[in-house]
C-alpha cells in the first residue's frame, strides 16, 4: 500500500512542475526579466522588475528604453540565451498574462539575484511567490549601497508629481499624510485623498524586516517627512511597492518643506 501511495505522490509532484523546466532552451531574450523558451511560452522572472525596453502608449507598446533597459537586457541575454537553463516555481506558477512565473538558473548563476546584484532590476515582491525574498533583498540592499546601476540614477521627485513618473525608477519624497492597512497590505498616503495621491504599499509579507529593526510603518512613519525609492506604479493614483525598511528612509522636516 505505501509503495502506490509513494507512487501517486510522486505523479501528482510531477505534475505539478513538469520535468521538461529542469533542462529547457531560451531562444529568445525579451527584455530584462523576460525571455521566450523553446516549447513557446513566455517566462517572467519572479522577484524582480527591470526597466522596460518598450512602454505602453494608448494601446501600442512602442520602442523607448527606460534607463538601465538595454544593459539589463544584455545582461540578461549573456546569461540565458541560446542556452539551457532550470527553472524553478513557486506557489503561482503563471502570472494573469498567462506568461510563466519562475526563478532561472543558468550554470552556477541565478539569474534573478545576478539582476538584483548588478543593479540591472529592483525587487519586485508579489506573495504568494516569496521564496527568496530575504535573499533577493539583500542582494538589492548591496547593489543600493555601492550605487550600482540604476541606484546611481534615481532622480529625486516630490510626491506630488508622482503621476508624471508612471513606469519609471524614481526616489519619491515627500510627508506621509495617513496610514492604514487592508488585509494584504500597509498604506502609507502621501495625500488627502489615498485613491489619487501618491501611496508607499507594504505588502505584509513584507513586515518581517520592518518588525526586526522594531519598527511598526502604521505609527512610525505617519506624520514624518520620507523619501520611498522604486518604480512607480499607477493603481488608485501612483504608487510605489515598498519591500523593506532600506527602500524608505526618513529626512529632515526642512526636506518636505522646500518641495
Amino acid at each position: 500500500m505505501r509503495k502506490y501511495l509513494f507512487f501517486f505522490l510522486f505523479l501528482s509532484l510531477s505534475c505539478l512542475i513538469p520535468p521538461d523546466y529542469g533542462n529547457i532552451y531560451v531562444t529568445e531574450v525579451i527584455d530584462g526579466d523576460t525571455v521566450r523558451l523553446e516549447n513557446g511560452r513566455l517566462l517572467r522572472y519572479i522577484g524582480v522588475d527591470t526597466p522596460e525596453v518598450r512602454v505602453k502608449r494608448g494601446t501600442d507598446f512602442v520602442y523607448a528604453p527606460e534607463p538601465y533597459a538595454l544593459r539589463a537586457l544584455e545582461y540578461n541575454r549573456g546569461l540565458v540565451e541560446h542556452k539551457r537553463v532550470r527553472v524553478e516555481f513557486d506557489v503561482e506558477k503563471t502570472d494573469k498574462y498567462g506568461r510563466l512565473l519562475g526563478y532561472v538558473f543558468s550554470g552556477d548563476e541565478f539569474v534573478n539575484k545576478a539582476l538584483l546584484t548588478r543593479g540591472y532590476a529592483v525587487l519586485l515582491t508579489i506573495p504568494p511567490n516569496v521564496k527568496y525574498t530575504k535573499e533577493f533583498t539583500a542582494a538589492q540592499r548591496a547593489a543600493r549601497e555601492a550605487g550600482r546601476g540604476l541606484w546611481a540614477e534615481m532622480t529625486l521627485i516630490p510626491a506630488s508629481r508622482a503621476h508624471e513618473h508612471i513606469a519609471r525608477f524614481r526616489t519619491v519624497r515627500g510627508r506621509v499624510e495617513s496610514t492604514g492597512e487592508s488585509e494584504h497590505c500597509v498604506y502609507l498616503n502621501f495625500g488627502a485623498d489615498w485613491r489619487t495621491d501618491f501611496t508607499a504599499v507594504i505588502f505584509k509579507n513584507s513586515l518581517q524586516g520592518f518588525e526586526k529593526r522594531n519598527i511598526d510603518p502604521e505609527t512610525y512613519y505617519r506624520g514624518k517627512c520620507v523619501e520611498v525609492r522604486g518604480r512607480i506604479k499607477e493603481y488608485h493614483g501612483p504608487e510605489i511597492v515598498v519591500n523593506s525598511p532600506g527602500d524608505i528612509d526618513v529626512c529632515p522636516e526642512v526636506a518636505c518643506l522646500t518641495d
